[in-house]
């Protein structure tokens, strides 16, 4: 408990070399036993699939080798980034039924609820899904595929808050917080039910029992909240969430987590972005109380060159919802409906002390500040706030 206390406060690299260190330590030696697994790569997604379930639990700790049948190439760790990166892919891939965009960035995946329907097996593919994210973390193997924030934080064992809702539902999530504005929500009849389309069947499901029946007022809102909360990021995907974690600590022992915020968790899984400050700059739109204020869109930019790769990432999870770059750079960020979506500094002098970030339009906004190093550290403090799980307004 000591140690994981220590680690968990030293700077990120120094964290991953830690993990890495106890990572070799548990991994079991090549001459006690590998696992060589073969796939069609026409087949390529059933087949590591039942490769990857046929491991004992145990044997997950063994060093892994990768063949493509009928392909010649010794894997030496070239064959292994292949079979991550293409596996990820079609894992991932919303056509398959298993995962569907994050609501406010389509470089992100969550859960789809139907999936059942979509896909017989998709139980074993979400075990599988547990058991490759493990593994790569473990290996020190990329996942070229980022998921929505709440999910990081259920592998995490964080709770969720309401903002988390954003990803997977923005416009529940606007609904929801708009009623906070409502000064007598009697009047909208509302109850504690919630309506779901299943591939066009309409199902209606209590949030409590006899839900139907029970009406939401302005006292019992905290609760409806909350039920809303935990029916959306937990109970409507529950039985894909259990196999997924299940399929990551067969690989990952819980305690090494600790030392983790889930940001982090993300960086590890995904690799640190290559961010092109010149590219973020020139695609990057200005709003709001620019007119005599332009030197804090000045320190702005002067304090984020000046971050580290890590915090540099951090502010676009912050900012964007992920550490995510497009691959043709900044210029093809995109919004929550699909549309591309700058990067936006929004300047507002009625904003206080701390920085805001709506991640359905990628942007910042920024109080004016009356000097950088108050901007440094009031944009410092609310990336890394995120990661604690405590809100800031």
């Amino acid at each position: 408990y000591h140690e994981l206390s220590a680690i968990a406060t030293v700077p990120f690299q120094q964290k991953v070399e830690w993990l890495k260190t106890k990572f070799n330590e548990l991994r079991i030696p090549w001459e006690e036993g590998h696992m060589r697994i073969k796939v069609r790569r026409q087949y390529l997604l059933q087949d590591a699939m039942e490769g990857i379930q046929s491991i004992e639990k145990d044997d997950m700790l063994k060093i892994f080798r990768f063949e493509f049948i009928g392909e010649p190439g010794l894997d030496a760790g070239g064959v292994a980034r292949e079979f991550y990166e293409t596996f990820s892919e079609q894992l991932f891939n919303p056509d398959v039924g298993l995962f569907s965009y994050s609501s406010v960035n389509q470089m992100c995946m969550q859960i789809n609820p139907n999936s059942g329907i979509a896909n017989e097996y998709h139980l074993k593919y979400f075990h599988t899904c547990g058991r490759l994210l493990g593994k790569a973390l473990m290996d020190n193997q990329i996942i070229p595929v980022h998921l929505v924030q709440p999910l990081y934080k259920h592998l995490m064992g964080w709770p969720v808050t309401l903002r988390d809702l954003e990803q997977i539902d923005d416009q529940i999530y606007r609904n929801l917080i708009d009623l906070l504005d409502i000064d007598n929500l009697e009047d909208i009849c509302l109850d504690f039910v919630v309506t779901e389309d299943h591939l066009g069947v309409a199902e209606t499901v209590d949030l409590i029992p006899d839900g139907s029946n029970i009406t939401v007022t302005n006292d019992n809102l905290p609760q409806y909240l909350e039920e809303q909360l935990k029916y959306r990021t937990l109970h409507r995907t529950k039985l894909q969430l259990a196999e997924i974690l299940r399929g990551f600590y067969d690989v990952v022992p819980e305690p090494l987590l600790a030392i983790l915020d889930f940001q982090e968790l993300e960086l590890l899984l995904h690799g640190l972005p290559n961010i092109d400050m010149d590219d973020w700059v020139n695609n990057t739109l200005c709003s709001g109380d620019v007119t005599g204020n332009e030197k804090v869109v000045q320190w702005f930019w002067e304090t984020v060159r000046e971050f580290e790769q890590e915090q540099k990432a951090k502010l676009l999870q912050f900012v964007t919802g992920t550490s995510g770059v497009p691959a043709q750079g900044f210029a093809a960020l995109q919004g929550n409906d699909g549309n591309i979506r700058k990067f936006t500094i929004h300047l507002d002098k009625n904003l206080k002390v701390f920085p805001k970030a709506h991640t359905c339009f990628n942007r910042i906004d920024l109080p004016t500040y009356k000097n950088k190093s108050d901007l440094t550290k009031y944009v410092s403090l609310a990336i890394n706030m995120e990661s604690t799980g405590f809100g800031i307004e």
